[in-house]
């Protein structure tokens, strides 16, 4: 029976196959199964109409579909009649589990495949025979309790024994879903399997303990929801009845037949549940050996999981304890913000009410001002008015005498009186201000108004920016200037540099704060350093700073100019004459009486000058006007070169010189060729200490000339020779722009020419003996 059965089973569902369709590649397919495929490849855009084509999931082979679909596939009628006879043959009784639960009311469709694949947790439905299949006509070619006995006896026994629902306390309020009497009474079993629970009465008469009952696991009275099987996450309603390796996630059938695992190693939930926990393996099932390994390895790593666990507890406990210290932190702070802002904004009212107190009594002094005056002038007005009705009535009474000898006697005086009046009647009139305005009051709070409304915490000022073009140097000074665009927000600004040592990271190299000299509290934009090394680059930030923090500058690369020097007539040779500023030395034949020092150029052929500084470090660049010599040698040497011979002829000197239409390089008494133009008329010559490098270029031509690759052990001084005319030196300038790209080229070509060395060291570029120039 039970071969029988695997032989008609959907290898879909994995149950009896219902209303099968025989595939073009002689396999079978439930025809609800076959219909879920087709959806499973619908998207939402997509009616299912326009499904064309689907593989079968036994051989992959690719069915074609017609006009009508699924309906265009012939029925295989012979297997199932075959499977209603093996129903028929599996059926106990009318009173059995499945007939009883497919007359009660249908549940909501909670899965379309079958959990029987590694069981999870008593996969299949007791009422997948009705409702998983979706179709009421059909239901009666299932039996779900004969599918779960023979297709997942060992699945579902094995998951029963793991299932949540074995460890679930017995709650005394779940009822029997068999019986008929109301209220129902309390339940004794759960069938994991059928997902039911029965009473003592109805386990004895629906679930009896006989085939095809007797591979259902019953237990202990447990909520529907726990033994309910999870949902693919992916797939509605379809429950996870897999475990992809790959992903390490459960999924559903659907998922690896036509979903993103289907290339993916999938093991039953049994399975992986047993892995899992393979210390609880059943002692009968395997030796004891191999259960001690298995258990003592599994117990190994779930307790050093568990240790994990336990201190990343730990840790999250902490986390959280100093969140929430941070969290009444933020209260506090807070409170103490609110309160000095509210401070703050009463100090402001308090003194707009005391202004407005000081400006309403000016208003009131003006005011009291204003209308005494108006009453004294209307006293006086009233006065004059009294005056001229007390001449008029008396006019008027003379005008109406009668007797001529009192007319007359009093006529003329108030007629007098009358004209005088007239007369004076300007005067009488007093002077009446009526100017009820207060021009001198004007109030114009409109910038006032404008601050008010910016009130904002103080933020910290924007980067200042240093402007390079701006910027000053001498040998011994730079001058930096910076703009800022909130200037007015800035309390001060702080000037810090350091020397440039070619690091490109300037994060780090700002956060050696040891190498950095501060200058703090600058009122200007701009400020001079003094006191640092000549032909030195430096690096500088500046710091604009108020009380609500600073923000720094992006760094500028400054540096001072090369250190100015002069012809040192101590050491000038007998037979050259210098200018009074010693810049100029010429060759004078006749011989000048100067006193014999050590330091002093001597010997026959040595007419020499030296400068008056000695450098040690930084890079200096000074230029040699050559006029019209054609016989010279420009260079540096140490202190203790000789001074009675040709500088280049021995090892503390480097020159470049020129014999005529030859040019070249000598030290140590090795001299080298190199090419310059016969028009040279002005050497540029770059002494770079602390790179260790000599060079000489055209500087009419920006041109380079030759550069000594000197590790330079002691301060050097600059020197001059010549045999001819005159020449100039032009010292204390800053190094032209034509240098940096000479300087790059320059690498590459000694590159090349130390390649070409290696691969063919032959006689020496420097020539010895040359008598050209004797």
């Amino acid at each position: 029976m039970e071969t029988l059965e695997s032989e008609l089973t959907c290898p879909i569902c994995l149950e009896l196959f219902e209303d099968p369709l025989l595939l073009p590649c002689a396999h079978s397919l439930c025809f609800n199964c076959a219909h879920r495929i087709l959806v499973s490849h619908c998207s939402t855009s997509k009616p299912l109409e326009s499904i064309s084509a689907f593989q079968c999931p036994t051989c992959r082979y690719v069915i074609t579909l017609n006009h009508r679909g699924l309906e265009g596939l012939k029925r295989n009628v012979t297997l199932q009649n075959i499977i209603d006879r093996f129903q028929k043959a599996s059926l106990s009784g009318p009173n059995s589990p499945t007939e009883s639960r497919r007359l009660q009311p249908q549940r909501p469709y909670t899965a379309t495949i079958s959990g029987t694949i590694g069981g999870g947790g008593g996969g299949g439905s007791g009422t997948s025979g009705s409702s998983a299949r979706g179709s009421p006509a059909t239901s009666s070619h299932s039996h779900p309790h004969a599918n779960h006995a023979i297709h997942a006896n060992h699945a579902n026994h094995t998951n029963a024994n793991h299932s949540p629902a074995v460890v679930a306390k017995m709650d005394p309020r779940i009822s029997c879903q068999f019986c008929e009497q109301d209220p129902p009474r309390e339940a004794v079993k759960t069938c994991v399997t059928c997902e039911v629970s029965y009473c003592d009465r109805c386990l004895r008469a629906t679930h009896p303990n006989k085939k095809p009952f007797t591979s259902h696991r019953l237990v202990e009275p447990v909520p529907d929801t726990h033994i309910r099987g999870l949902t693919c996450l992916e797939h509605e309603n379809e429950k996870v009845n897999m475990y992809c390796l790959v992903d390490d996630q459960l999924i559903c059938a659907l998922c690896k037949l036509v979903g993103r695992h289907r290339d993916h190693q999938v093991s039953s939930l049994t399975e992986r549940f047993d892995k899992l926990k393979a210390y609880q393996v059943s002692p009968g099932r395997v030796s004891d050996a191999v259960m001690e390994a298995s258990k003592t390895s599994a117990a190994q790593t779930l307790e050093n999981n568990l240790t994990n666990l336990v201190k990343r507890n730990s840790e999250l406990e902490n986390q959280m304890a100093k969140l929430i210290q941070i969290c009444q932190q933020v209260e506090v702070n807070t409170a103490m913000h609110e309160a000095k802002l509210v401070e703050e904004c009463d100090e402001l009212v308090e003194i707009i009410r005391q202004r407005k107190q000081v400006i309403a009594v000016k208003i009131k002094e003006s005011k009291v001002m204003k209308l005494r005056k108006l009453a004294q002038q209307i006293a006086n007005c009233r006065q004059c008015l009294e005056r001229s009705s007390a001449l008029i009535t008396q006019a008027e009474q003379s005008l109406k005498e009668n007797d001529h000898a009192r007319f007359l006697q009093t006529a003329r005086n108030v007629a007098e009186r009358v004209a005088m009046a007239t007369a004076s009647s300007q005067v009488l009139i007093p002077d009446v201000n009526l100017n009820e305005a207060f021009d001198n009051f004007a109030l114009d709070f409109s910038r006032e108004k404008k601050i008010l409304e910016a009130l904002d915490y103080l933020t910290a000022p924007t980067p200042p920016s240093i402007r390079d073009e701006l910027c000053t140097a001498s040998h011994d000074t730079i001058t930096v200037h910076w703009t800022s665009e909130d200037e007015f927000s800035v309390t001060s600004y702080e000037l810090q540099y350091t020397i440039y040592t070619g690091q490109t990271n300037f994060i780090s190299l700002y956060n050696s704060a040891d190498s950095w000299m501060i200058v703090p509290n600058i009122k200007q934009n701009h400020y001079t350093v003094h006191g640092l090394q000549s032909g030195t680059r430096y690096i500088f930030f500046v710091k604009a700073i108020n009380q609500a923090g600073s923000r720094n500058s992006e760094p500028a690369r400054l540096k001072t100019n090369s250190q100015p020097f002069k012809l040192d007539p101590k050491t000038a040779h007998k037979k050259l004459r210098l200018s009074n500023d010693c810049l100029t030395m010429e060759k004078d034949e006749s011989s000048l009486k100067k006193s014999h020092t050590p330091e002093r150029f001597s010997g026959t052929g040595s007419y020499g000058a030296a400068g008056n500084v000695f450098l040690d470090s930084g890079g200096h660049y000074w230029e040699v006007l050559l006029g019209a010599s054609t016989w010279y040698a420009i260079g540096v040497a140490y202190k203790s070169a000789p001074k009675n011979e040709w500088s280049g002829k021995n090892s503390s000197s480097w020159v470049f010189s020129r014999c005529n239409n030859n040019f070249m390089v000598r030290h140590d008494g090795k001299e080298m060729l190199v090419e310059a133009s016969l028009q040279l008329r002005r050497l540029g010559v770059l002494l770079d200490y602390d790179n260790n490098s000599l060079t000489f270029y055209d500087a009419m031509n920006s041109q380079h000339i030759h550069t000594f690759e000197v590790s330079f052990l002691l301060p050097v001084v600059p020197t001059f020779m010549i045999w001819n005319k005159s020449v100039m030196i032009l010292s204390g300038l800053p190094v032209p722009d034509f240098v940096d790209g000479v300087a790059s080229d320059l690498q590459e070509q000694q590159q090349q020419q130390q390649q070409q060395m290696g691969l063919c060291r032959q006689e020496s570029p420097y020539l010895t003996g040359m008598k050209t120039c004797h």
